[in-house]
């Protein structure tokens, strides 16, 4: 058996590796709020284009920020951009979609803008208080028993 042939390990290692390499609860949050948005929006066509550009709006903002939300997902490398795309139309869903989805669908866009927004991709695992105090113990007894006294 050669270096190339792995058994194969399942859906679950493979989604968890594409998941750690972009924001995926920002996106998914900015997602889930557009969506939620577009849901509470009861008017039929006709009337949104009777009523006009107002109308109309009230389903294109949701609409963008389903979009960005699902742009960070698969193309977490212009995150910046969609996230603050998605501030704004989440903020702006306030006027125009019913307070925003009645405040949730505007929270889980703003939440979710500014979890895409501060998420770093090359940052190293952040190391507990317990393992910090632990190595700090180590290094203190190595040199406590006289491993860094010159001879």
């Amino acid at each position: 058996m050669s270096g190339t042939d792995t058994p194969h390990q399942g859906w679950r290692p493979a989604f968890r590796g594409w998941r750690a390499r972009r924001p995926f609860l920002g996106g998914l949050l900015l997602t889930l709020g557009g969506g939620w948005i577009l849901l509470t929006e009861k008017a039929s066509l006709d009337v949104i284009i009777h009523v006009g550009m107002q109308g109309v709006v009230g389903y294109l903002l949701p609409a963008i920020m389903v979009l960005c939300g699902l742009l960070t997902l698969f193309s977490p490398s212009q995150r910046l951009f969609y996230s603050i795309l998605g501030m704004l139309c989440s903020l702006g869903s306030w006027v125009t979609s019913n307070l925003g989805g009645f405040f949730v669908g505007l929270l889980l866009g703003a939440v979710g803008s500014c979890m895409i927004f501060g998420w770093l991709p090359d940052q190293e695992p952040r190391v507990s208080r317990r393992k910090r105090r632990k190595a700090a113990r180590a290094a203190a007894q190595g040199f406590g028993d006289g491993a860094g006294e010159p001879a």
